[in-house]
């Protein structure tokens, strides 16, 4: 009978605990951290910039956006790879596909972004029009960046290329079919702008958008850049990736859709001047 007493009270107590105690089936108000994980490794300008612009945005669809800014150009990728991340946001696509290839990776572009675009400057030229015969023309030597440069040439009509050339496959100064007469001259990328400071009158040259910037040079002040619509700037274009198959996914696809709009774009016009421009 003590027996059966004290089990019928062990019961009560129980079914109390489970009514007063959390038992409850009403789910609690979801928290703010509880919202769908998307973690974007970065580079930290202008890349991490631009993603924490839509971070609002994202969270209003569900979404926590998680950026991890990276130093290097490949902890990121190899976080990719290694499922760390969900997506990242610091490289164009020959890069990727050389990433790829070197490290037996299967990383994709989702979509395109921005491009950093090449300026040609000139020393004592005001305008394409004006640069002399036979002047030295000064490009970085290192890998894309002698396509680009040599693309940025053929767009303003001073050099002509293979008609098979691609920006994707690269070209060199060896490849020119017809340099114009102008002297082209490839010298490592980051000695560009002080070559083209210390040059003769009349001398012009391709610099990347980084070296332009802490020369104090500014795209606005350039002869000549890359046309958003080119085949060297949309080839350059600075991607999401993801690992192939994820680039569907319903929160890359959110990604996506929240740094492709209209006031994403505006932010980078409004924030870098042309230094950087939008290509979507």
């Amino acid at each position: 009978m003590k027996k059966s007493l004290l089990l019928t009270l062990i019961l009560v107590i129980a079914l109390v605990c489970f009514a007063g105690c959390g038992g409850s089936s009403e789910p609690a108000p979801q928290e703010e951290g509880e919202l769908t994980p998307i973690v974007v490794g970065a580079s930290s300008t202008p890349h991490a910039e631009i993603l924490e612009h839509v971070k609002d945005i994202l969270a209003e669809e569900g979404y926590d956006l998680q950026v991890k800014v990276f130093d290097d150009y490949v902890l990121p990728n190899q976080a990719l790879a290694d499922g760390e991340l969900d997506a990242n946001y610091f490289q164009h696509t020959p890069y990727l596909l050389s990433y790829n290839e070197a490290n037996g990776t299967d990383l994709v572009s989702a979509a395109l972004v921005h491009y950093e675009p090449f300026g040609l400057y000139g020393n004592g030229v005001a305008s394409v029009d004006e640069i002399p015969d036979g002047a030295t023309i000064i490009i970085p030597a290192d890998d894309s960046n002698e396509t680009r440069a040599l693309f940025l040439l053929q767009q303003e009509g001073l050099i002509t290329l293979p008609a098979d050339a691609s920006a994707l496959t690269g070209v060199t100064t060896l490849d020119i079919v017809d340099n114009g007469g102008y002297n082209v001259t490839a010298v490592q990328a980051d000695t560009v702008p002080a070559q083209l400071a210390n040059s003769d009158q009349g001398t012009v040259a391709v610099i990347n958008g980084n070296y332009a910037l802490a020369a104090g040079l500014k795209i606005s002040d350039a002869l000549a850049v890359e046309d958003a619509s080119g085949d060297a700037a949309q080839t350059y274009a600075n991607v999401i990736a993801v690992r192939s198959g994820d680039e569907n996914s319903e929160k890359i696809q959110a990604l996506v859709a929240a740094l492709q709009t209209d006031a994403v774009k505006q932010f980078i016009l409004d924030t870098y001047n042309g230094a950087v421009v939008a290509i979507f």
